[in-house]
């Protein structure tokens, strides 16, 4: 077929590295960008492929989001703007590996076992980030969806690539498919709820923006308009200096505990601070003292999660919300929305595939990763139940103003949703593997007051990451310490020991 011709002739212009093997984790590719031109090819390649078979657009985002700005990455969106399925991460990953006089048997070997019809037409939106790298790697993919036809995006956030998709597959009915579509619809959300909060002042306005030097922080000045000064931002690492996520950025201000490069924060000043892709988000804030004080995921949930039932009661409606938590969630928040919200609490594996998955089966499902990575979902029944509240001109008005917030909620959320020789257990609280590793964890925590500590597998780096937790901050930085090194005394560590922080 003169389809395939072409994959090979774009092929040669991205050859794979003899030897090198990469596996589709749940951030998708990531590394080093100098080894992913033959990645990006074949993963433009495979989404248009995903796309026939849907027969639905399919994104591909290029992206290394926290990660630094030498590496990049990229990742598959499938039609509802949801993370691709299981099976397609497994042939992306031997897609991806396959040498170079493999590649057309393996691409092959996919059309058959999906019974992909080649005649089926195909749309891929392609976005990428502001890395160096991203130019050069997206118009590899784009090499990939051309040999086999595609649409490009350019250049936008990871939730506005996620948000486009779902809008192209439902034919408008989620929102217009195009980055104005995503700003009008959420700032249009956001001044309807920011009307119901009674004597608000400027200084509530007023919000301290980090923009990590990437994405987040070009497409928040093209938004700030559509505000209306109901937001009154001020940005900084906005990219016209500096590195991407160096000195700053969601990820530095959450395992730092301080404000980034160039913020200056006064006493009660709200501030954030996005990601590379503007997929995680973080709040924090100086105290009278000085104190910095982080509103990461969890708090975000906890906050989340109680102005939603609040809402519910107040329009007496019967829903279900549900909080979704890993292992790695502070168990203080777990106790305070079980015990004092009285909000169903699920435990799952950690990766946003697993936590999507559980919220799903909620009327209204909040997660958020402590990194700050995270949405809610609201089933389609829970959907219909708040409109249809909202539209009754019988129902009281208390009743209906809560569902009319209920409803701006439901449009201000964008609902789409992104190291392995270590083996885990019991929603990763536990290791298999190696062995003695579990109780040499066990015994470190024991030396220590209300202490916890987990470790796992990277999704998205080839790191492990550790996890501990005490009735101090000092206790826990001791522990996480402890339990590092038994990581790599045990597992096999590269490199110099951990140091201690």
């Amino acid at each position: 077929m003169a389809q395939f011709e072409e994959v090979s002739q774009k092929s040669a212009v991205h050859p794979k590295p003899v030897g090198l093997v990469l596996q589709y984790g749940t951030a998708g590719f990531r590394t080093n960008s100098k080894q992913l031109d033959h990645v990006m090819f074949r993963m433009g390649l495979l989404a248009t492929l995903r796309s026939k078979k849907t027969k639905a657009t399919i994104g591909v985002m290029v992206t290394a989001s926290h990660n630094p700005e030498e590496d990049n990455g990229v990742k598959l969106v499938d039609p509802m703007g949801e993370m691709v399925t299981p099976a397609w991460e497994v042939y992306a990953t031997q897609l991806a590996n396959a040498e170079q006089e493999e590649l057309l048997t393996a691409l092959k070997d996919v059309i058959e076992r999906e019974a992909i019809s080649m005649a089926q037409e195909a749309s891929v939106f392609v976005g990428k980030d502001t890395r160096p790298s991203s130019d050069s790697l997206s118009q590899a993919v784009l090499d990939g969806v051309h040999a086999l036809g595609g649409h490009n995006y350019g250049l936008v956030t990871t939730p506005q690539l996620h948000y486009m998709v779902c809008c192209q597959n439902t034919q408008g009915r989620y929102g217009e498919a195009t980055v104005k579509g995503y700003y009008r619809k959420l700032s249009q959300a956001f001044i309807q709820l920011t009307k119901n909060v009674p004597n608000r002042t400027d200084d509530q306005k007023a919000l301290l923006v980090d923009g990590a030097n990437g994405i987040g922080a070009l497409k928040v000045c093209e938004m700030e308009t559509y505000l209306k000064n109901e937001l009154q931002l001020s940005l900084f690492n906005d990219g016209s200096s500096g590195k991407l996520n160096h000195l700053c950025g969601a990820d530095y201000v959450k395992v730092q505990q301080r404000a980034p490069k160039g913020v200056e924060m006064t006493a009660g000043e709200r501030c954030c601070s996005y990601d590379g892709d503007a997929d995680r988000i973080v709040y924090y804030y100086s105290g009278s003292a000085g104190r910095f004080h982080l509103l990461d995921g969890d708090k975000i949930a906890t906050l989340i999660s109680t102005y939603l039932k609040e809402l519910l009661t107040q329009a007496g409606l019967d829903l279900q919300i549900a909080v979704v938590q890993t292992a790695y969630a502070n168990g203080s928040s777990t106790q305070y929305l079980e015990d004092t919200m009285k909000v169903i609490v699920r435990c799952t594996k950690t990766g946003v595939k697993h936590l999507h998955h559980a919220a799903q089966e909620f009327d209204i499902g909040v997660y958020f990763e402590a990194n700050g990575h995270g949405t809610v979902l609201f089933s389609k029944a829970a959907e219909e139940k708040i409109q249809k509240l909202a539209q009754d001109s019988n129902t009281n008005d208390e009743r209906r103003r809560a569902a009319l917030l209920l409803q701006n909620t439901v449009n201000l959320i964008n609902q789409v949703a992104d190291r392995r020789v270590i083996d885990t257990t019991d929603a990763e609280r536990r290791t298999v593997s190696p062995a003695g590793l579990q109780e040499a964890i066990d015994s470190r925590v024991n030396k220590y007051r209300r202490a916890r500590s987990f470790v796992r597998p990277s999704g998205t780096e080839d790191v492990v990451r550790v996890y501990a937790e005490a009735d101090t901050q000092e206790s826990a930085d001791a522990l996480a310490h402890e339990v590092s090194l038994a990581v790599y005394r045990l597992a096999g560590g590269v490199g110099e020991e951990p140091k201690s922080l």
